[in-house]
């Protein structure tokens, strides 16, 4: 209706049904509008007519009242009708200081209030931009994240691929540096033994010279015949023929295998083998030097694409919007001054109009207090006391001042019941249920407000959407309808960004240079070495060293001692002595120098025995080992710097999807959640509202009820005056016969 009342462009024949209808809508206030003005006329003719009727002592004005049975009855009737009458108006009196007070303290409060809804609403449009920023500063975070990782691609690919080869390589080289040791401590006891050997192949034959001159004199001596009991010891001399020489079979040879494995120096080739696994992550930055550049590079164009997604959004609507709420706040602290200079003046009148409908209040109050207090029911008409004379007047007084009053005040209801009703009625109402929206959706109601040709939308959008939609505090992606306008998915989609990423690296081929841990050479030589270990056999050597070691020839020593001393020749006798002598010294000589030889033959013996027990299954770890990871590295490194190039890529792609699907779901779902808004609108609805036309209505509807309970106030007030006013005139009613008593006749005395 207000729409049609609005559109109705100058036709007249339209405005006229239009305005019909809106007298029809408007009927209940014409009513009551109508009753008001009834009551402004007549209020001051009665009280006018009822002036000149009690001045010509008509209407209560003569100054007489009659008494009859009946009068305490009307009296007390009229004092709690006037009673309850006044105090209904004190009631309503008393919401009339209320509501001005609260309609005054609402329009002071009331610039603060919508600075602070505005202020508010500013905050929210300004951390809109900053919520979108923030998403977008994540794509920063996310590209160093990513180009971070990409300068670190060789510590970082190159330790993967390093765990993935280390499980067969590192045993393999473990087992090469432990049969070097072997080798090398092979080496070390052969050497030793050589070197005992090579000594006692050097004494030996100079003490068998020794034994074997000796024994040839013993023999001698003895088959002397001067030599007196030495035919049964003849055969003492061939207990002298032994051989002092020591002879392994087989250790030349191993020697010699010994020596070929130690000139191919097994540690160096363990050495290259670790140096090769601890070159992996440099060789990987060193291959992927070029190809993480041009990748760095398309990565950048990348950020610099997501960033223009906040281009695409239309953040210059709320750049307006945010110039229209500083126009109004500007507007608020312009007029707030004079705003108040005349909410002063109001609320001066205002109490002015109460403190008026109070003075009735008081006169009537004064009056049932004083009348009651001066009356005595006993008393003449003409004859009450001045308190209850007062007390009447008091009556009087408000019911002229009612008369005096009522009709200017009812005309300031009309007013604020025109003004505050229809305000409440077409905009407050309207604007709780929703339809004020709508009426301001209304094309061509407001020019200019084309909320979808501002944000470029294909279809135009209501302000009641866009409230509904912030009623329930969702995000301005669909409460706006962005998606019309900016193609997240398309922005967002990782896939077209990362295909030339993965081309970029499917065109670079990691190659990590060969490496052969042992070459079919030493191989064949650990092998050779692992057959001629079991070759040597230390059995007969060991029984060499025993029988040595059991030589004693100081018994053929104690035999010559003992026939020296049965000799009677001289010559016979010394020559036995010297040659037991000559037995004792090689004796001597075997036990100083042959003996430790043979000990250290002997434990020389047992060390490598000990190792050439295990070195065959020593050599078998390190051929099986080796080979193992020789094979794993020849055709497996390839697909592992493949596969792990791969997982590597992909781990990085993925931040890229991670943050898309973040991204899209904060910008869709949770970036300008815009309840604040609605909050604002009904912020602005309270202080409008709910505050200042209610608190208006409130004050106009509690001065209208006591301006219709001045009628019956006047009625029962001018009522029981009369029963407290001193009259003129008396009228005195007894309710009681006084009886006199009747004189007897007295008998006269005669």
């Amino acid at each position: 209706m207000v729409l049609r009342f609005v559109n109705a462009n100058g036709n007249t024949h339209y405005d006229q049904e239009t305005i019909k209808e809106l007298l029809r809508y408007e009927v209940g206030f014409l009513v009551c509008a109508a009753i008001g003005v009834v009551y402004i006329i007549l209020m001051p003719l009665v009280g006018f007519f009822l002036a000149c009727c009690r001045c010509c002592g008509n209407c209560g004005g003569h100054m007489y009242q009659r008494q009859t049975k009946a009068v305490d009855c009307h009296r007390k009737g009229f004092y709690w009708a006037t009673l309850l009458t006044t105090l209904v108006i004190l009631a309503g009196n008393i919401c009339m200081f209320y509501s001005n007070q609260s309609l005054e303290e609402t329009v002071n409060n009331s610039s603060v209030e919508l600075n602070n809804t505005l202020d508010n609403l500013q905050a929210y449009l300004e951390a809109v931009p900053m919520q979108i920023d923030s998403v977008l500063m994540e794509s920063n975070k996310m590209v160093d994240s990513v180009n971070k990782s990409l300068s670190e691609i060789g510590p970082r690919l190159g330790r993967v691929i390093q765990r993935d080869i280390e499980g067969p390589l590192n045993p393999a080289l473990g087992s090469v540096k432990d049969i070097a040791k072997v080798v090398n401590s092979t080496n070390i006891l052969l050497v030793r033994l050589n070197s005992t050997l090579t000594q006692l192949q050097s004494d030996g034959p100079a003490l068998q010279s020794n034994i074997r001159s000796v024994r040839d004199r013993i023999n001698t001596t003895l088959r002397n015949p001067l030599c007196v009991g030495c035919d049964p010891y003849l055969s003492e001399p061939q207990k002298l023929n032994f051989d002092i020489t020591v002879t392994i079979p087989g250790l030349s040879n191993l020697q010699s295998v010994v020596d070929d494995v130690t000139m191919s120096d097994l540690q160096s080739k363990a050495k290259e083998g670790e140096d090769f696994f601890a070159s992996i992550p440099q060789t990987v930055t060193n291959e992927t030097k070029d190809v993480v550049q041009n990748v760095q590079q398309q990565i950048e164009d990348i950020k610099i694409k997501i960033s223009a997604v906040k281009g695409q959004i239309p953040i210059g609507a709320l750049n307006n919007v945010l110039n229209t709420l500083g126009d109004a706040k500007r507007y608020i602290g312009m007029y707030s001054p004079q705003v108040q200079t005349a909410e002063l003046i109001r609320w001066a009148v205002c109490v002015i109009l109460s403190c008026v409908v109070l003075l009735v209040v008081v006169c009537n109050l004064l009056g049932l207090f004083l009348g009651p207090m001066g009356l005595s029911p006993q008393d003449d008409p003409t004859e009450r006391s001045g308190t209850a004379n007062c007390g009447g007047t008091f009556l009087m007084a408000s019911a002229g001042l009612s008369f005096l009053f009522s009709w200017l005040f009812m005309l300031v209801v009309v007013v604020l019941f025109l003004l505050g009703g229809n305000f409440y009625t077409l905009v407050c109402l309207p604007w709780r249920s929703g339809q004020l929206l709508q009426i301001v959706d209304t094309p061509g109601l407001i020019p200019g407000i084309n909320l979808g040709e501002m944000l470029g939308l294909k279809r135009n959008l209501t302000i009641t959407e866009i409230y509904s939609d912030c009623e329930q505090n969702r995000p301005l992606w669909t409460t706006l309808h962005l998606y019309e306008i900016v193609n997240l998915n398309n922005l967002l989609n990782v896939s077209q960004y990362t295909a030339e990423i993965y081309q970029h690296f499917d065109s670079n081929e990691i190659k990590l240079s060969t490496i052969t841990l042992l070459t079919p050479e030493i191989l064949k030589q650990l092998q050779s070495y692992s057959d001629m270990a079991n070759g040597v056999d230390f059995s007969n050597a060991t029984q060499q060293i025993n029988n040595i070691s059991n030589i004693n020839v100081n018994e053929t020593a104690k035999v010559l001692e003992h026939l020296a001393d049965m000799q009677m020749n001289p010559d016979i006798k010394a020559n036995l002595t010297q040659e037991a002598a000559d037995l004792r010294k090689i004796q001597s000589d075997i036990e100083t120098t042959i003996i430790p030889q043979l000990t250290q033959i002997n434990s020389s013996m047992k060390s490598l025995n000990v190792i050439m027990l295990q070195i065959n299954g020593t050599v078998e770890d390190v051929l099986s080992k080796v080979g193992f990871a020789q094979d794993f590295l020849n055709n497996n490194i390839t697909q592992i710097i493949k596969a792990d190039s791969k997982v590597f890529l992909e781990c990085q792609v993925g931040f890229f999807t991670a943050y898309a699907d973040w991204a899209n779901l904060t910008i869709t779902q949770k970036v300008g959640l815009c309840g604040p808004v609605a909050k604002s609108v009904d912020s602005a609805e309270v202080i409008v509202c709910k505050n200042m036309a209610e608190s208006l209505n409130a004050f106009w509807f509690s001065l209208g009820w006591c301006l219709i309970f001045l009628i019956p106030s006047i009625v029962f007030s001018i009522k029981l005056a009369k029963f407290y006013r001193q009259m003129k005139h008396s009228d005195v009613y007894d309710n009681h016969i006084t009886m006199h008593t009747i004189p007897r006749a007295q008998a006269k005395p005669y």
